[in-house]
């Protein structure tokens, strides 16, 4: 069974009624690829209980209340040096138009979410605490401190110091969040300082003294509490997170604690998930590291994107290389999978597929190998529609030559920015710079007059007869095959042999040959 019917059917055992599946992200700066894990399986599987009958709604929010605890490297660092602590909400965007610096990121990040396929409903973390949504939480959480400061102890092993109470109050003198420090709870208002000395990420208070509210925004939870409170006030049924939040001590494990022992809240239904990663490395958006999440989209395709987010169980990684050979694989992928669709198979590969395009797959079509595309849309003077046809053996019809050019035109794109060696082509001209054997020569020749004697090549009997050359004669397979692509490529590797010589230029084939 497919990973996310299997979620969705326990699911439908365990909870009953209308379902509300949240996930977040703060927007500290671009946000990388990685955080389209959590919404493609909280996005798919809301997609799939509402298959199956059950009522669920998607919700995201956009944290624009966190405070800038870091400069992404790709941003002025003297510029925004001065609002390092303050509320993401509270800082002005970079591009000057946008309404603050959490919403030009977020409104990037939300395009990509859309592209993909998933439809959320979105609000921001500053609606739930400016809206006094908040409130009763914040109230809990200042009785209840001494219970918090048990579970923080007990289950994570951190100790807070006598007094501690969980809440970060925003300065009303500088507007810092990440450098007050509470000094007491009168019932009514917190008492705090705003510290001078250097915190998290170089920030800085301005040393006021103050008394105020913790409420209607005045004030922040600490994250491990704030994400217990926040499946209070949403009435979160279904959450799930990355693995590290999800092991034993870890703050899934803290946040489960706080929302039974001082909400009176039953944690919402877990989905633990793996990261993906770029290059076998987990990313972070506050400090520019890692491939945005737009830069990724850009590269692909809606169905081809979305076969890279949900083709992978939740408990595994993502690994995805923009320079190495994820993209030609997916693109494989998906026209297996899409075969086994057509084939009315009844594997996970199938219902993938059927997922992929959210019901309304196409019927079967012809499609050229990603990779051929590729290597094709390197060569001038090749009509690729027409090597299209002639691989398809027949004429295309519009849907063909749409996708044919749909993959040229994503092919280009990642030949010119990501694309590693061994995809790049570039036809040799002139006289070879390599010393051929005299066994490579004789190949040569023997190939050479396969062209003159055959007035259309057939890239697969090609490749069929220069096997034979390696099996009837004295040349091993890689001293042939590695020839060949010196002879025209000026390299040891290149696509298949046969089907490669098959679509170059008969003068020019037949000149390099003759060496």
């Amino acid at each position: 069974m497919f990973w996310a019917d299997k979620i969705a059917d326990d699911i439908k055992e365990k909870l009953t009624g209308s379902l509300i599946v949240r996930d977040e992200k703060t927007a500290s700066g671009r946000v990388h690829i990685g955080s389209m894990r959590g919404i493609a399986v909280h996005g798919l599987v809301t997609d799939v209980l509402n298959e199956k009958g059950v009522d669920a709604k998607f919700l995201y929010e956009i944290n624009d209340f966190d405070p800038m605890d870091g400069i992404p490297t790709y941003l002025d660092q003297e510029v925004y040096k001065e609002y390092l602590g303050k509320p993401l909400m509270n800082i002005p965007a970079p591009d000057g138009t946008s309404e603050n610096f959490a919403e030009q990121y977020a409104s990037e990040f939300i395009e990509v979410i859309e592209r993909s396929g998933f439809t959320p409903e979105f609000y921001r973390t500053s609606e739930l605490y400016l809206s006094g949504r908040m409130n009763e939480v914040i109230q809990k959480s200042l009785e209840g401190a001494a219970t918090i400061r048990e579970i923080y102890l007990k289950v994570s092993g951190s100790e807070k110091p006598e007094g501690w109470l969980p809440i970060h109050m925003i300065c009303e003198k500088c507007g810092s969040v990440l450098n007050t420090k509470t000094t007491g709870w009168d019932g009514s208002e917190v008492q705090y300082t705003c510290s001078q000395e250097e915190g998290v990420g170089g920030s800085h208070g301005c040393g006021h003294e103050g008394s105020s509210t913790p409420f209607d925004g005045k004030a922040q939870l600490p994250w491990k509490v704030e994400w217990a409170a926040k499946w209070v006030v949403v009435g979160v049924d279904v959450e799930g997170a990355g693995k590290d939040h999800s092991t034993k001590g870890g703050a899934r494990d803290v946040a489960d604690n706080i929302a039974r022992k001082v909400f009176d809240f039953k944690s919402p239904y877990d989905i633990p998930y793996e990261f993906f990663l770029i290059g076998g490395a987990k990313m972070s958006s506050s400090k520019g590291q890692g491939s945005s999440a737009k830069e990724v989209a850009d590269l692909l395709p809606r169905k081809i994107f979305r076969l890279a987010l949900l083709g992978t169980k939740p408990k595994r990684a993502i690994n995805f290389e923009l320079d190495g050979a994820t993209i030609p694989t997916l693109y494989d992928r998906y026209d297996d999978i899409a075969e086994k669709h057509w084939d009315a198979s009844e594997d996970d590969d199938a219902r993938l597929y059927e997922l992929i395009h959210k019901g309304e797959a196409p019927e079967r079509y012809y499609r050229m190998r990603f990779s051929q595309v590729a290597f094709l849309s390197q060569m001038p003077h090749i009509d690729i529609l027409e090597e299209a046809a002639k691989d398809k053996g027949s004429e295309l019809n519009d849907i063909e030559k749409g996708e044919i050019h749909e993959r040229v035109d994503y092919a280009l794109a990642w030949l010119k920015e990501f694309a590693p060696e061994r995809y790049v082509f570039e036809l040799q001209k002139g006289n070879p710079e390599f010393q051929f054997s005299d066994l490579q020569k004789d190949a040569f020749s023997q190939i050479a007059k396969y062209v003159s004697d055959n007035e259309e090549l057939v890239g697969e009997d090609l490749h069929h007869f220069v096997h034979s050359i390696q099996k009837e004669g004295e040349i091993d397979a890689k001293e042939l095959f590695s020839g060949i692509y010196q002879l025209f490529l000026g390299r040891d590797s290149g696509p298949q042999v046969g089907w490669f010589l098959s679509v170059l230029p008969r003068e020019y084939l037949t000149e390099r040959l003759n060496v």
